[in-house]
């Protein structure tokens, strides 16, 4: 799908943003804050990026059932910062993926917080494994810490296979106006 295709009433459903990548959020016009969760599948092994608060679960889980993923083949959750937006499902996707193995991957000073989730699985730190993480296929996710947006802690995510930076909250504000998609007006790209 290009985002010259997309509008907000196709909200509804999963969003491929290319192979194997998929926006799983939904648009909340009244809340003024949007769900951003992430899914990236290689080679039936999937990654759960900021999945969510708890109201935002059963949807998030639906549209990532609609990309034909089955829960047990998530092996880690990253959370780029831990606000309860972010990461107050964790304990929902812990239940329903239940895997002995799961990672859940954040900064240190986010993991301090993220275990009071009630979390039970492996928390690792972003230096733990040197700021990467690699599929089995050997695909590679790069974490970039951004400490002024908005907490210590925080970071963005770069696949490098698909080129897309998840940028978390780094570009996020509060509003009622919303799009999965920037559209710059001619006069911004000069």
């Amino acid at each position: 799908m290009t985002d010259k295709a997309f509008s907000t009433k196709d909200t509804g459903q999963a969003v491929a943003l290319t192979d194997g990548v998929f926006w799983v959020g939904f648009y909340d016009d009244q809340s003024g804050l949007h769900c951003n969760p992430y899914l990236i599948v290689d080679q039936g092994e999937a990654l759960v990026i900021d999945s969510g608060s708890r109201p935002d679960f059963p949807t998030v889980l639906m549209k990532i059932l609609q990309t034909g993923i089955t829960p047990n083949q998530i092996t880690a959750l990253v959370y780029q910062h831990y606000d309860p937006d972010l990461c107050g499902s964790v304990s929902n996707f812990e239940d329903i993926i239940g895997r002995d193995d799961l990672k859940i991957i954040s900064g240190q000073e986010n993991l301090m917080f993220i275990r009071h989730y009630a979390v039970n699985s492996e928390l690792v730190a972003l230096d733990q494994i040197n700021f990467s993480y690699t599929f089995s296929s050997g695909r590679t996710l790069h974490f970039v810490e951004t400490p002024f947006a908005h907490s210590s802690g925080s970071f963005v995510t770069f696949d490098v296979e698909s080129r897309i930076l998840f940028s978390s909250d780094l570009f996020g504000s509060y509003g009622n106006e919303w799009q999965l998609f920037l559209h710059l007006p001619p006069d911004c790209r000069d």
